[in-house]
């Protein structure tokens, strides 16, 4: 229970850093990244207590949905090293769950956002700008945490 809170906590700092900066510090991403992949060796489970195989999986995984983001432009580096790191400290599930619930919420924000952005009348839609992802990503894995738990 308390591996799942870590998590929380480190994924808020994360969420709040990016809320503020656009981007994620590489100590809250690689730094959680090492630690993640020295328990995965010292112990052979995830953070979380998967089996090592399933934290590679789900390092793969993240790796695969997201590199592609991010070389079109749609994810930041954070965002790529967030999810792997997530990834190790957890399994497949986990990962793919944390991403969905991230990808409704971020959609429900970007349609209320379109919805409560007053514009004059006349005037185009301004173009759409880089929302962070990590304050959605939190969101996605408390849900799957408090319906796993």
């Amino acid at each position: 229970m308390i591996q799942g809170v870590v998590i929380l906590v480190w994924l808020g700092l994360c969420a709040v850093q990016d809320v503020r900066q656009r981007q994620i510090a590489n100590p809250l991403t690689l730094g959680v990244a090492l630690v993640a992949l020295i328990y995965l060796n010292a112990s052979g489970t995830t953070w979380l207590g998967a089996p090592a195989a399933d934290g590679g999986w789900a390092l793969a995984l993240a790796l695969l949905l997201t590199l592609p983001g991010y070389a079109l432009g749609r994810f930041g580096a954070g965002d790529v090293k967030l999810l792997a790191a997530l990834g190790l400290a957890s399994e497949v599930d986990c990962l793919l769950w944390s991403l969905i619930g991230a990808a409704f919420v971020q959609g429900g924000w970007v349609l209320v956002h379109q919805r409560l952005a007053v514009r004059p009348p006349g005037t185009a839609a301004n173009p759409p700008t880089k929302q962070p992802f990590a304050p959605c990503v939190l969101v996605g894995f408390a849900l799957y945490w408090l319906w796993a738990h």
